[in-house]
């Protein structure tokens, strides 16, 4: 049992430096602005488009969302990956 525990450990850990290095793109206003995040919630860059500039309230919205979409791309991606490795176990969903 401790030896599985410990398989455990290090299969997390070898996903959770997975999604470190992978990452999820999120756009808003029609692709004004792109946020991209790594698969461990870190925003890594925002881009935005010239033309969006002229209006910054607007410009502050897209950003909001695009970061948002991003980070809820970034959990369900972690999600994903815990979901397929604990798939044998017999865990209650959402327990990891």
């Amino acid at each position: 049992m401790l030896k599985q525990v410990q398989q455990m450990q290090s299969k997390m850990a070898k996903v959770q430096a997975e999604l470190e290095s992978e990452n999820v793109e999120a756009t808003a206003g029609g692709g004004a602005v792109k946020a991209v995040a790594t698969g461990s919630q870190k925003l890594v860059s925002i881009s935005i488009d010239p033309e969006a500039a002229g209006d910054v309230e607007m410009l502050q919205d897209l950003v909001v969302a695009a970061v948002n979409e991003a980070m809820d791309r970034s959990r369900e991606l972690a999600a994903s990956r815990m979901q397929e490795l604990t798939a044998g176990l017999g865990l209650p969903p959402g327990l990891l």
